[in-house]
């Protein structure tokens, strides 16, 4: 009995919840008791609706495409679709990421369906690392905040391609033995064998069931991502960014520091990017760019939610390594 009434309560609560926010946020004016609350309050709950109302329809885009992959794309024709060479299947891995316009938060429910389906760790990297920049909408984003300097989306383009590459192939050679780094719970073990019976309730049921299982699942760690960053937007101090930002060393770090503590979405971190203009170097702007939608506040949650605390630490690494290596090397030799 206990076991039927707790899952109830839990939906109940985190669905009223829910609804206490959108009422909160939709029919209170908060300006009438912002007198008695600091403004620094004021600022943390600006930029947690911000960040929270641009991801949302991300998260709901990446849910129902991972909810689609769990309906309809079966784990034999992964298998047939891959290459059968571990590394020669890094480069389609990346190739397939300039077909999906989804941003970092929205990109991990997709890979964790994938990798559930039997997608290789290493090719599940580079699907995660280069999705959220490898296309479309962003690279439009990119060509237009930037103006005259159309260099800047092709370099972003560019490096991330490579980098996503590069990164799949150091995941592949660490965890090549270790491919199964997914948490597992009792409801993902359970749902493996009745998904059959599933059929019976009809696709876009199943699809819709699907969605709403994993926005709610999802959702929690996105508010948690979101609360954090919007806690270090309001308070750090932005000018002791500037006074490093001509360094070559220095600044690329700042940057992808800055990427990751902001979580801007992908598709809207560019004009950002191009306002520090007058005052980074391009390579850490390029650092800015590419690392951000790599790994930020909110995905990091979401990883270690979802994914096991090694591997994510040491994907952590990997990328940090691998993007600021990059940029400078990229700031020596290109620009």
């Amino acid at each position: 009995m206990n076991k039927s009434v707790s899952p109830f309560l839990r939906e109940f609560i985190g669905l009223g919840l829910l609804g206490l926010f959108f009422y909160l946020f939709l029919f209170v004016d908060f300006q009438e008791i912002s007198l008695s609350i600091p403004s620094e309050l004021l600022t943390v709950n600006t930029m947690f609706l911000s960040i929270l109302l641009e991801a949302i329809p991300f998260i709901i885009l990446g849910v129902f495409v991972s909810a689609l992959i769990q309906t309809f794309v079966s784990e034999d024709f992964i298998k047939r679709t891959l290459p059968k060479n571990a590394i020669v299947a890094i480069l389609p891995a990346a190739l397939l990421g300039a077909l999906f316009p989804i941003c970092e938060c929205a990109i991990v429910p997709i890979v964790r369906r994938l990798m559930k389906k039997g997608m290789p760790l290493h090719l599940g990297v580079v699907f995660l690392v280069g999705a959220p920049i490898l296309n479309p909408v962003v690279f439009a984003s990119t060509y237009y905040a930037f103006g005259s300097q159309h260099y800047m989306a092709y370099s972003r383009m560019g490096l991330a391609f490579i980098l996503s590459i590069v990164i799949g192939f150091i995941i592949y050679l660490i965890f090549r033995k270790q491919q199964d780094q997914l948490k597992w719970t009792k409801e993902d073990l359970v749902s493996t064998t009745i998904d059959d019976g599933k059929e019976k309730v009809g696709k876009i049921k199943s699809t819709i069931f699907h969605a709403s299982d994993e926005f709610f699942e999802m959702g929690k760690f996105l508010i948690i991502g979101a609360f954090i960053a919007s806690l270090f937007q309001t308070f750090l101090d932005r000018t002791l960014l500037t006074e490093i930002g001509s360094n070559d060393f220095l600044s690329p770090a700042v940057m992808m520091a800055f990427g990751y503590i902001l979580s801007l979405c992908s598709e809207a971190d560019a004009f950002v990017a191009a306002s520090f203009g007058s005052s980074f170097t391009t390579g850490s702007l390029l650092a800015f760019l590419v690392y951000g939608p790599m790994l930020d506040l909110k995905n990091t949650i979401m990883l270690f939610a979802f994914f096991k605390a090694r591997f994510v630490v040491i994907f952590m690494v990997v990328v940090t390594i691998v993007v600021y290596g990059s940029i400078v090397v990229f700031q020596q030799f290109l620009l």
